[in-house]
């Protein structure tokens, strides 16, 4: 008599457990890589006489990297699930946080930043994206949403984390103890925690496995909803450009409209709790309303901010609440409506195709905004965000009427 569907999910992880897994995952992935430099950046150019400019752009790298790849990241999470491939990206974050401990010149430092950016690619949110939706199908929206309040932690633990190994053991150690981190912690948990991708896909959405996923995953891609795609990654695309360049030169922005550096600091630091408040609101209010709305509120609420933000320095504080609030759902949307749109069997294909425009666009977008900032200035600068960011409402609307003929 075959085994009870109960019993053989009794086998399996919990959700909670797969997500507070990935949780942690994200935490330390985005702490050791994309929040590195703030904390790092000036050490290493007071220590090694790099120019900062090009400390920084490892960064850049970073993303371009995670970028080129993301596409074959998605194919690999369908064919195989994502226990293999986030392990993989935990191992290339490993080898070049290690990279980076032992450079002994600028273009080896650039060159562990292109390892670092391989890991990215296969750790970070896309990828941690596509491997609950290939997990839970159509019911995955709830663990995409929970994850992300884990997310929004990121720079609140490893930036204080980052400051207490610097203070102990310098740049260089700082980058071995979060490479040991991830050896010793994430990569077993990943290992032994993260469920089998075809036995869960079997029983949450009766798909078959094996075989048909590899043929989903050699099919074409771009079916029918090609204008829906392209929308779609015009959308996110301009979303993360823009939160890109507001996390790097947002201080700088502050500054020039009158502030001094500790008030810029503390007025910033109102982004961080605002996003995962903003999340927190999604994640118990989401269920009454299709994930497109998501994706209308939080380009209203970016495009608000930013618009409050050169209205007045009086009420600087008020926008970045409300510039936060629309970044930290966004992420939601990034990952929640993708599912919605295009269905659980090609979910992790399209994430791929979906990643690699965005963090190209993320990678290229602070650099521009530093030249504007230089030639134009912050005013101009701002003109020009709100502008994108009035555009991406526009994409959002176009998206909304989109699903409604569907």
């Amino acid at each position: 008599m075959a085994a009870r569907p109960s019993a053989r999910a009794g086998a399996q992880p919990g959700r909670m457990v797969v997500i507070s897994t990935l949780g942690l995952g994200q935490i330390l992935a985005w702490g050791s890589s994309y929040y590195l430099l703030a904390v790092l950046a000036p050490p290493i150019a007071a220590d090694t006489g790099w120019p900062l400019p090009w400390i920084v752009t490892g960064l850049s790298i970073g993303s371009l990297t995670a970028g080129v790849i993301a596409p074959r990241v998605g194919h690999a999470i369908q064919t195989h699930g994502g226990r293999l491939v986030m392990a993989t990206g935990t191992v290339l974050l490993a080898l070049g946080l290690l990279g980076l401990s032992l450079a002994p010149s600028l273009p080896l430092h650039l060159l562990a930043w292109v390892v670092i950016g391989g890991g990215m690619g296969c750790c970070l949110y896309d990828a941690a994206f596509s491997t609950l939706g290939r997990l839970y199908g159509q019911n995955a929206r709830p663990a995409i949403t929970t994850l992300t309040l884990f997310g929004g932690f990121a720079s609140t633990v490893c930036w204080p984390l980052s400051a207490f190994f610097l203070e102990r053991l310098g740049w260089r150690g700082t980058c071995v103890a979060y490479a040991i981190l991830h050896l010793v912690l994430t990569l077993p948990l990943y290992g032994l925690v993260l469920p089998s991708s075809s036995k869960i896909a079997a029983e949450t959405r009766s798909l078959p496995s094996g075989e048909r996923d590899r043929q989903i995953a050699s099919g074409p891609v771009l079916d029918p909803p090609w204008l829906m795609f392209a929308m779609l990654a015009t959308g996110i695309s301009l979303g993360w450009a823009i939160s890109s360049v507001i996390s790097v030169h947002l201080l700088t922005i502050l500054q020039a409209a009158g502030f001094d550096l500790a008030t810029a600091v503390a007025l910033g630091a109102l982004v961080g709790p605002s996003q995962v408040s903003g999340r927190a609101v999604e994640m118990a209010l989401g269920k009454y309303y299709r994930p497109i709305w998501t994706l209308v509120i939080s380009v209203l609420l970016v495009a608000s901010g930013l618009g409050l933000l050169l209205a007045s320095p009086h009420i600087t504080a008020a926008a970045l609440i409300c510039y936060g609030a629309g970044v930290g759902i966004a992420s939601i949307a990034r990952g929640t409506l993708p599912l919605a749109i295009f269905g659980p069997e090609r979910y992790p294909i399209w994430m791929g195709r979906l990643a690699s425009p965005t963090l190209i666009a993320g990678a290229v977008a602070p650099a521009l905004a530093a030249v504007l900032l230089e030639q134009a200035g912050p005013t101009i600068t701002l003109l020009v965000l709100e502008g994108l960011a009035l555009v991406n409402v526009g994409v959002a609307l176009v998206l909304l009427w989109l699903q409604k003929q569907t």
